[in-house]
C-alpha cells in the first residue's frame, strides 16, 4: 500500500519550476472529464430551448465558450496541483505575444461574430449592403457571415466588417422599402401629363405596392432640364434593380410617344473674331 501512494507521489520534473507526479496528473484528467461532461449536459439543456434557426447561431457561440472554460480550467487546475502558472506565462511570453497578433483579426472577427449575433443586428434573410454590395444574408457564423448577390455569387464577408464599416439593412425595419429613380424632361414639357403618365405606368407594374402610392417629386430646375424623383414602394427589395431597369424601358417609351423629350447636356460653340468660344 505504501508502494502504491509512493508512486502517486513521486514527483516529475518538468524544469525547475514545474513538478508533476501521477496523482496531479489523475486530478487533471478527472477534472477533464468531469468538465466534458458538464458542458455536454449544459449544451443539451440549452439546445432544447433552442428552435433549428437559432442552434446553427449559437453553436459557433457555444463552441468558443467550451474552450475558453477548458482554458480556465486547465491554469486552474494546474495552479492547485503544485504548476507554478505563472512562471509557464513568463517563459512563453513572446510566443503568446506572437500568436496574438497573428490572430488579432481572427479574435476581432470572432468577438464580432458574437456581438452580431447577441445584439441581432443582422439576421439570416436579411437584405444588407456593406462596402458598396448588396446581398441577402444565407448564414451567420462565428467568424464569418454569407450572402447572397444579386447575380447569385457568394459573399463572404468577415464579421470585424460590421462593425468598422457603414452597413445598411435595407430589410430592419420591414420587408416594405421605398425605391426611386432620377429623370429629367425639357422644360417645355407639360408637366401634369408628365406626372399622370409616370404613376400610371408605375402602378401598372406587378412588383410595385399600390399602398404607399408612388408618387413624382419636382427635384430642381436643372441646367438644360426639369429634374424628377419617381418614388415607389415595393416587398422585395432585392429585385429593386430589376423593377427599376422595367420603369426606366417603359418610361422611355411611353415619353418617346408622347413627344415628351428627355434632354441631354448641350454646348453652344461661337466664333468670334476668328476665336472659339463655348457656353
Amino acid at each position: 500500500m505504501q508502494k502504491i501512494t509512493d508512486f502517486f507521489n513521486y514527483n516529475i520534473k518538468m524544469g525547475s519550476d514545474i513538478v508533476l507526479s501521477p496523482k496531479s496528473m489523475l486530478i487533471i484528467i478527472g477534472v477533464f472529464v468531469l468538465t466534458y461532461l458538464f458542458l455536454k449536459v449544459f449544451r443539451r439543456i440549452v439546445f432544447k430551448t433552442l428552435n433549428n434557426d437559432t442552434k446553427l447561431k449559437f453553436r459557433g457561440i457555444l463552441t468558443f465558450f467550451n474552450y475558453l472554460v477548458y482554458l480556465i480550467v486547465i491554469l486552474i487546475t494546474l495552479d492547485n496541483v503544485g504548476v507554478k502558472v505563472s512562471t509557464i506565462f513568463a517563459a512563453s511570453a513572446a510566443l503568446l505575444v506572437g500568436v496574438s497578433l497573428a490572430l488579432q483579426t481572427l479574435i476581432q472577427d470572432v468577438f464580432s461574430g458574437i456581438s452580431i449575433l447577441a445584439d441581432q443586428t443582422v439576421h439570416v434573410g436579411d437584405v444588407i449592403q456593406l462596402d458598396g454590395q448588396v446581398g441577402r444574408v444565407e448564414n451567420i457564423m462565428l467568424r464569418t457571415t454569407r450572402a447572397v448577390t444579386r447575380d447569385n455569387k457568394v459573399l463572404i464577408i468577415p464579421n470585424h466588417k460590421f462593425l468598422t464599416s457603414i452597413l445598411y439593412n435595407w430589410t430592419e425595419n420591414g420587408t416594405l422599402t421605398k425605391e426611386s429613380i432620377h429623370f429629367g424632361v425639357a422644360y417645355n414639357t407639360d408637366i401634369q401629363l408628365l406626372k399622370d403618365t409616370v404613376i400610371q405606368i408605375t402602378n401598372d407594374h406587378p412588383k410595385v405596392l399600390a399602398k404607399p402610392e408612388p408618387f413624382l417629386l419636382f427635384d430642381d430646375f436643372g441646367d438644360s432640364a426639369l429634374m424628377f424623383q419617381l418614388f415607389f414602394s415595393m416587398n422585395k427589395s432585392f429585385e429593386a434593380n430589376l423593377v427599376k431597369s422595367d420603369l426606366r424601358f417603359k418610361i422611355f417609351e411611353k415619353l418617346k410617344a408622347s413627344n415628351i423629350e428627355i434632354p441631354f447636356p448641350q454646348r453652344v460653340v461661337i466664333l468670334k473674331n476668328n476665336t472659339l468660344e463655348t457656353k
